[in-house]
């Protein structure tokens, strides 16, 4: 992969699972838990968010070809929903379902096993963020080396998810409330036009394919 291929592909997956986004809900959700009860549940969870997104760009396209969707078509599909996700983060509505998520984890399980749920999935490893590794593994072509960079991309945004949740202290009270929502807001902004790029090149991809035909 490019560098800028590289690059894009890390943009994408790190504006999708948003991890400064995630700390107000990892507070709320280890309440109560010493320094060291922290750190682990967020190395748990970032460990399984990668297992997750890793196994998407490994046997995605494997599903994808079973469940007979063509890549354009998923990449078009893949795209409208990215920019739903974008749009609930320029208008704050998706910190809302996230707090609504947290919320339901408590009253039924009263924080045992949040390192699986909820914050490998869905806060971590969405459908958003599983959507957009199955489209960048779409663009490796199946070659191995590519394949690789990608998932060391995955490796390296669970790397920054786990050190903001393992320094959510700290962050919260450096970013505050006004500085969570401008982020969020600007991130949106970036994911909106990635999405609407990840719909052009599916329907310039169909529209090929069926002149080809």
């Amino acid at each position: 992969m490019t560098f800028d291929q590289l690059a894009n592909a890390f943009v994408t997956l790190l504006v999708i699972v948003e991890p400064v986004a995630v700390v107000p809900l990892f507070l709320g959700l280890t309440e109560g838990f010493d320094a060291a009860q922290r750190r682990q549940a967020a190395l748990r969870a970032a460990a399984v968010a990668f297992a997750i997104l890793a196994g998407s760009a490994l046997v995605g396209e494997w599903l994808l070809a079973k469940l007979g969707i063509t890549l354009p078509a998923f990449r078009v599909a893949g795209g409208l929903l990215l920019f739903s996700i974008a749009f609930e983060m320029v208008f704050a509505r998706r910190t809302e379902r996230k707090y609504g998520t947290m919320s339901e984890a408590l009253a039924r399980d009263r924080i045992r096993n949040i390192a699986a749920f909820p914050l490998a999935i869905p806060l971590l490893a969405g459908p958003g963020a599983i959507t957009a590794t199955m489209l960048l593994a779409g663009q490796t072509g199946g070659d191995p080396g590519r394949l690789a960079a990608l998932i060391a991309i995955v490796a390296a945004v669970m790397a920054i998810s786990f050190l903001c949740l393992a320094l959510a202290h700290r962050l919260a009270g450096m970013i505050g409330i006004t500085g969570n929502a401008v982020l969020s807001r600007l991130l949106g902004v970036v994911l909106a036009a990635l999405a609407v790029q990840f719909v052009a090149d599916g329907v310039a991809q169909l529209v090929a394919a069926t002149r080809g035909a």
